[in-house]
């Protein structure tokens, strides 16, 4: 079951490349995958409108409109602004009428433009909205992209997450979101991405809250991510049994989804960055149907041989 999404106006303009106009609000609240082009509705037929939709008009509706007498554009446009709109999107860099200038600011209206035919921003908005309107939930943990592999790392609090991500950072890989994680389920992928208001920002204790954004740059931060695997830091336990060889298949369930898992024990001296870009390395290895486990056993069998 979908949910609507508030999401800040200059956030969906960015995502999407899109030139505000006129700003009416802040957020828009997106709550469909659907969306409208107005051509009944410019004639006055508002029936089953979908309100509630994103509305795309395109060099179909301006050249209805432009074939209309001053009196009666105005009153087509007026009547269409006059509904409780997400936003309104010009396509095809058009140069958008008076009237509809006019009818934007008046109603406060989000009035956009792109420089897409009607068409392709229509498919671009669709896979965005699937994106954001899927069932989600939020965990706890760190979501970093490693050689582009997307990990995230879990554990209790205080095991060593955003330090061993900070560590990470510092080596090249891209933050995604620390803390708290919000998980997408798209078709048959989970997407991290982090809640707005803590975005890139890291809690390290003794120092306190750092953006990374602004300390490392735009290099070491990333938007959304596929999670590929699931890393779960815990203490040394001396009288657990770890696996050494990689036996061990542990998966975890996400939005009913199933993700390779890992648990790594945590002691001083282990140099935790290192281990979790080999995991990150050996992930992409396996999703190429590479075994060192495999071969080795191949070895062995050849050498018994």
């Amino acid at each position: 079951m979908r949910v609507s999404e508030k999401v800040r106006i200059t956030e969906f303009c960015e995502v999407l490349n899109l030139e505000i106009l006129h700003r009416g609000s802040e957020f828009i609240e997106l709550s469909t995958v659907n969306i409208n082009r107005p051509g009944l509705q410019l004639t006055g037929f508002f029936k089953h409108f979908g309100a509630e939709r994103v509305q795309i008009m395109g060099e179909l509706e301006f050249a209805y409109l432009k074939g209309l007498e001053d009196g009666a554009r105005f009153k087509a446009v007026e009547a269409y602004f006059s509904h409780d709109m997400p936003c309104v999107i010009v396509s095809t860099e058009l140069e958008p009428l008076p009237e509809i200038l006019v009818c934007a600011e008046k109603h406060r209206r989000n009035l956009l433009r792109s420089k897409l035919r009607s068409t392709d921003i229509i498919n671009l908005i669709v896979n965005y909205l699937n994106e954001i309107l899927a069932p989600n939930e939020t965990r706890h943990g760190v979501l970093i992209d490693l050689y582009g592999i997307g990990m995230l790392i879990t554990g209790h609090s205080g095991i060593g997450k955003s330090e061993t991500a900070l560590e990470l950072v510092q080596r090249g890989h891209r933050l995604v979101a620390d803390d708290a994680v919000i998980i997408r389920r798209v078709n048959d992928r989970l997407i991290g991405t982090s809640p707005e208001i803590i975005r890139y920002f890291m809690e390290v204790r003794g120092i306190g809250i750092i953006d990374v954004h602004k300390m490392y740059g735009v290099g070491a931060v990333k938007l959304t991510k596929v999670i590929d695997i699931v890393v779960e830091l815990e203490n040394w336990n001396d009288s657990k049994e770890y696996d050494r060889l990689g036996l061990a298949k542990e998966t975890i369930e996400i939005l009913g989804h199933r993700l390779p898992k890992m648990t790594i024990p945590v002691r001083p001296g282990r140099n935790l960055a290192v281990i979790l870009e080999v995991a990150a390395r050996n992930q992409r290895l396996k999703s190429m149907g590479v075994s060192a486990l495999d071969e080795l056993n191949s070895r062995m069998a050849k050498g018994d041989n």
